[in-house]
């Protein structure tokens, strides 16, 4: 199964997304079963690696971030299963680059549909603006989502 996480740079939520879902894929033995990248709807940090907040809270959590930045693309929503966003501003930037089709509707999911103490509030909160304590706190929304995310998919 081939998994996208999108946000909006590419350097803070999705990255550390990406990574998170690969780090309990393998330690539930699953990390064969799936093909999991990372994009931004925008591009303006494309080449670039995750920022350093980012890779400070993956490393204090033993998590390993491989990736640099890149803008999302149309042929992503042929080349992925899900895609999954960060909030709800994602969603609607990726269905603006979609050509509607309900095949490509239906690959967008919010990942915090999957966070079981979401309490109504689906969008991962962008901690570009603040301090480690917002990275910490978006790292928990997005663990406990990767982990029921990854719950949900059947094994082949």
């Amino acid at each position: 199964m081939k998994i996208l996480f999108v946000c909006l740079g590419n350097i803070c939520r999705s990255p550390l997304a990406e990574a998170i879902f690969n780090h309990l894929a393998a330690q539930a033995g699953r990390a064969n079963e799936f093909i999991v990248d990372s994009c931004g709807t925008g591009g303006w940090h494309a080449g670039e690696p995750p920022d350093p907040r980012t890779r400070a809270v993956a490393q204090q959590h033993g998590v390993a971030l491989k990736r640099r930045a890149r803008q999302f693309q149309r042929t992503d929503f042929n080349d992925f299963d899900l895609i999954v966003a960060m909030d709800r501003e994602n969603v609607s930037d990726l269905l603006s680059f979609s050509t509607l089709k309900p095949e490509h509707r239906a690959k967008v999911k919010l990942l915090r549909e999957f966070d079981p103490q979401a309490d109504g509030n689906l969008d991962v909160p962008d901690p570009w603006y603040g301090g480690p304590d917002g990275f910490e706190r978006v790292y928990q929304m997005i663990e406990r989502s990767a982990k029921e995310l990854l719950d949900s998919i059947p094994r082949p």
